[in-house]
């Protein structure tokens, strides 16, 4: 069974609009996320590289706050990855807070990868 992991990212003082884009649509998802990102409806598709393509709906949604995915081919009915916007008014700047679950010997591996897309989420986007 997998359990909850939740990774906080600050953001450089940016555009909360900026970052919705990056983290709702399929051309903002495109640049860091995914090499190709298609939508129908609720249901994104993401593809890497030549071979591996996933399918993933949209189950929640608060418009420039958050968006919950859930893997079409996830077996576990509770499981999910949520990236959600959380703006501190003090200091003007942005968290990213990524929620996702994995296996007890798969979480150092979520973690990296989560790392290593934030990473590229930063550079694309000069946040």
């Amino acid at each position: 069974m997998k359990h909850k992991i939740h990774i906080e990212y600050p953001l450089n003082p940016s555009s909360g609009t900026i970052i919705w884009a990056a983290i709702s649509t399929p051309a903002g998802l495109q640049r860091w996320f995914a090499d190709e990102v298609s939508r129908k409806g609720k249901l994104f598709s993401f593809r890497w590289g030549k071979t591996e393509t996933r399918n993933a709906e949209v189950t929640n949604l608060r418009q420039e706050s958050f968006i919950r995915f859930r893997w079409t081919d996830e077996k576990e009915p509770r499981v999910y990855f949520e990236l959600k916007i959380h703006y501190n008014e003090l200091t003007n700047d942005h968290l990213l807070e990524i929620t996702d679950f994995a296996d007890d010997d798969e979480e150092d591996d979520v973690r990296n990868l989560w790392d290593s897309q934030i990473e590229m989420l930063r550079r694309v986007f000069g946040l």
